[in-house]
């Protein structure tokens, strides 16, 4: 008679961690995505493929006449004839391989949140207070395929690159897509967090402020403008600074990467001021040195990165060491959760 409850908790918080490490993978699996989404850019291939076929397009070109076929589309698009003009077929399959990896591991996701969902959900496993937040990470997933195809196409028409705009709200997606998946696999391990206030929130915000802000920098080239730190130019504001109007920050380059940098220092001295209020809280302790130590790697890399002129192996380590500064922020964030909402 009492093996049952015993039993019934113990397949309970099987279920729940279950579901907690399935939302953890899934965080891995988008922040690879958010690095290979980096990499297409780098290696200037987001624009290789300009058909969007989200089921036949799984499958590669497996003979010499879809291969032809593909490249044929490719030479009308605006990037072929104003920048790769001549390029081979050897060469486009280069570029064509990470926006087609790209899109896989996007098709991807979908089927590793899908499928396990599915099964949770048939099996009557999803705690209480959890479906609607798990169906509304599947929208969100699904939302950021199309916002995906809709940032390509601002590139397939006129301009032989995608607007910054839509790369910025593409990347701003995968970010909330994957803080709350690790928010929400916390709740389900740890117990359940107040939302960030005050220093807390200001430091996420200002870490996600300069991942968008680098968006921009990404999306109109400005890394490869003033390969030098701190000085741009002669000063520490570039003489462009402004000419843009009122849409500076947001379409003049050399402003871009001015504000870029500028966030960025703001946001270590946010991290710096949260891994002091951490120091002496041996719950989150650990979290807080390790956050620590993101950031100053972070901020390292942002500089070697600049100064290299933006090579692709230090552009991809940058990219990655945002996504991991954001998740340590964000374990530290939900530890200090915790204790707020424990002393209520």
């Amino acid at each position: 008679m009492n093996m049952a409850p015993s039993s019934y908790m113990s397949d309970t918080n099987r279920s729940v961690n279950a579901i907690a490490n399935w939302l953890f993978i899934m965080a891995g699996l988008v922040a690879l995505m958010v690095i290979i989404g980096g990499v297409t850019r780098l290696t200037g291939s987001g624009l290789s493929m300009v058909e969007w076929r989200p089921l036949i397009g799984t499958l590669p070109p497996l003979s010499d006449a879809e291969w032809q076929r593909v490249f044929t589309l490719y030479q009308q698009s605006p990037e072929y004839q104003e920048i790769n003009w001549g390029m081979t077929m050897g060469e486009f399959k280069q570029i064509f391989f990470w926006e087609y990896v790209h899109r896989v591991w996007g098709r991807m996701l979908g089927l590793a949140f899908g499928l396990p969902f599915l099964y949770f959900l048939i099996r009557r496993q999803i705690p209480q207070g959890y479906l609607g937040p798990l169906i509304g990470l599947l929208i969100l997933g699904g939302f950021q395929g199309v916002i995906g195809w809709w940032m390509v196409t601002s590139g397939l028409v006129n301009e032989p690159s995608v607007s910054q705009y839509r790369l910025a709200t593409h990347l701003s997606m995968a970010l909330l897509i994957f803080a709350l998946l690790i928010w929400t696999g916390l709740n389900l391990r740890d117990g359940k967090a107040a939302l960030p206030t005050g220093h807390v929130a200001g430091t996420l915000a200002l870490i996600v402020l300069t991942i968008v802000a680098g968006a921009f920098v990404a999306g109109m080239d400005a890394g490869l403008l003033y390969n030098e730190y701190p000085l741009m130019g002669e000063g520490l504001i570039p003489i462009e600074y402004g000419e843009a109007g009122w849409l500076d920050p947001l379409e003049n380059p050399a402003s871009a990467q001015f504000h870029h940098r500028w966030i960025a220092l703001l946001a270590v001295g946010a991290v710096i001021g949260l891994w002091m209020r951490t120091r002496k809280q041996a719950s989150v302790a650990v979290r807080g040195h390790l956050m620590m130590g993101m950031v100053g790697l972070q901020f390292l890399l942002g500089i070697l990165t600049l100064l290299n002129g933006v090579p692709v192996w230090l552009g991809a380590a940058h990219q990655t060491g945002a996504v991991l500064l954001l998740a340590f922020t964000l374990l530290v964030a939900h530890g200090l959760g915790r204790q707020a909402s424990q002393t209520r």
